[in-house]
């Protein structure tokens, strides 16, 4: 799940534009590129390795409804918002966020993403563990706080998909993310330290 995504995001195939971002077939090529980067080849050599069929299809360009930069479910796989990224590294963050998502699916056979921690689990480790939170990323954002940066982006990039899962009020969603907060952002997986 991105950042604002919910389990089942707001999709609907289209190959133009909406005033910004990309076509299908632009994004559809950078996500192409993005599979030769050596953190998206790691990443999916990892989830075959835990015996995950990583599909030709399981990263797609789409026309989001939503205002999101990509997502991930079990029935969808991983959607990239052609109509929301613009740079190649957008994509290539997006795709390493949503993979993440892709691995924890694949190695907990009970993960449910209507449950509020299973969720707040994975969007920690995801955003932990993608360099989402990068101070350069943050600072890029607008957030120029030098300590404790990290942390605090995760919280709030956390809180802001977990929220927008039907499943999760806002203080389910607070609590969930409190409840496993150390044991999912120390949760390395598949890395042996976090990058």
């Amino acid at each position: 799940m991105g950042e604002e995504a919910a389990p089942t995001p707001g999709l609907e195939g289209s190959s133009s534009t909406v005033n910004q971002g990309r076509t299908i077939e632009e994004c559809q090529n950078m996500i192409q590129r993005s599979l030769r980067t050596p953190m998206v080849k790691f990443l999916r050599e990892r989830m075959e390795k835990a015996g995950c069929g990583v599909s030709d299809n399981l990263i797609k360009a789409v026309h989001c409804k939503m205002q999101m930069s990509g997502g991930y479910s079990p029935s969808q796989g991983i959607v990239i918002c052609s109509n929301h990224i613009n740079l190649q590294d957008e994509v290539d963050q997006t795709v390493i966020h949503e993979l993440i998502h892709a691995y924890d699916d694949c190695r907990a056979a009970n993960l449910d993403w209507t449950n509020c921690a299973h969720h707040a689990c994975s969007e920690i480790r995801a955003g932990h563990l993608s360099g989402d939170c990068h101070f350069k990323r943050e600072f890029l954002r607008g957030y120029m706080k030098i300590r404790g940066h990290e942390q605090e982006c995760i919280r709030r990039r956390v809180m802001n998909s977990v929220i927008a899962n039907p499943y999760c009020s806002e203080v389910a969603a607070r609590d969930a993310m409190e409840a496993v907060w150390d044991t999912c952002y120390n949760d390395t997986q598949p890395f042996d330290r976090a990058p």
